[in-house]
């Protein structure tokens, strides 16, 4: 363990982290839906200078989405009934995968189904592409219609869908699954895709809710319900992300790595994520203001990382579980 007692030179700090066979040259990432195929932010910073890129999710057929309107600011955050819009895989494949890959962009692909085998069926279509380093499954969007993707209110539903994508994704290619925090328990649910072959775990997707507009006096979204994101959920991510990691330091759980969202805007708050246990780090509403957000916030971590003699990310992860030392002891 690098952390030493004095601040070490923010240029001195090893952003590096470790990706399946992969080392990214540091643990951000878009979080899914939010840069969209990664063309909306190419403009304002290269895409490989992010650890990876995650797409907007994909399936099986083309999907317009749910009726407008379906996006709500709210104190802290904003709410989304967007409805996973999008072209489909075959066209993802044809026509945004060889973009990407000419950027040099390591992409992290997410993916739904409304049944098992649409999941296996674009991850199939996924294996082998150039570019691509990673599927996460989303098994937990919480602005469909009913609700009926959100495979991720139980475990046994969470299971089914990471072991149907696991037998048919190559071996070499991560899978991890986006978990909701909408569940009784969210350790449980992780357990079960660990268990099924997840690789990694996203945590966390939006949190279920409702603004009312005061001037139609009707739910402000079309659809009624919606995600909140922003920094409104940022707590409960970060108590999502340490209860899964202590779960797996105390055995309950194999440890995978996992990647920590919601409400991240700064330095400050990548590096809360960190110490929480979160290994990779997904910047997500932050982008809908400001589009720089990522590079700003890489650069913001390295100098909180070294104002407390992190000399590299990796020895900040799950810090915040370790025992006080007993010379800080009263």
């Amino acid at each position: 363990m690098s952390r030493g007692t004095q601040p070490v030179d923010p240029g001195d700090v090893d952003l590096t982290a470790r990706f399946g066979p992969l080392t990214l040259p540091n643990p951000l990432t878009a979080a899914a839906g939010c840069a969209g195929y990664g063309r909306e932010v190419a403009r304002f910073f290269p895409l490989d200078a992010l650890g990876s890129v995650t797409t907007k999710t994909i399936m099986a057929a083309p999907r317009s989405g749910l009726a407008t309107p379906r996006m709500a600011e709210t104190p802290s955050g904003m709410l989304n009934s967007i409805g996973l819009p999008g072209a489909g895989v075959d066209a993802f494949v044809r026509h945004e995968l060889p973009w990407l890959a000419e950027r040099g962009a390591r992409v992290l692909v997410s993916i739904a189904g409304q049944r098992l085998e649409e999941f296996a069926e674009v991850a199939e279509k996924l294996g082998g592409r150039p570019g691509v380093i990673g599927l996460e499954l989303n098994i937990s969007c919480p602005n469909t219609a009913d609700r009926g993707l959100l495979f991720a209110a139980n475990p046994a539903t969470s299971y089914d869908v990471v072991r149907a994508v696991r037998e048919v994704a190559a071996a070499e290619l991560p899978v991890y699954a986006k978990l909701s925090p909408d569940v009784a328990s969210i350790t449980e649910v992780a357990a079960a895709c660990v268990q099924a072959g997840a690789d990694g775990l996203s945590m966390i997707n939006t949190v279920l809710g409702m603004t009312i507009d005061l001037d139609t006096l009707r739910p402000a979204l079309a659809a009624g319900a919606g995600g909140l994101s922003g920094p409104a959920v940022r707590p409960i991510a970060v108590r999502c992300v340490h209860q899964v990691h202590a779960a797996m330091l105390a055995g309950r759980i194999p440890p995978v790595p996992i990647i920590g969202m919601g409400g991240i805007r700064t330095g400050r708050d990548a590096l809360e994520f960190a110490l929480a246990g979160a290994s990779h780090l997904a910047v997500g509403t932050a982008l809908f203001n400001d589009p720089t957000a990522p590079v700003r916030i890489l650069d913001e971590l390295r100098r909180e990382l070294a104002r407390r003699g992190f000399a590299k990310f990796t020895d900040a992860v799950g810090y915040a579980h370790r025992p006080v030392p007993t010379e800080r002891l009263p």
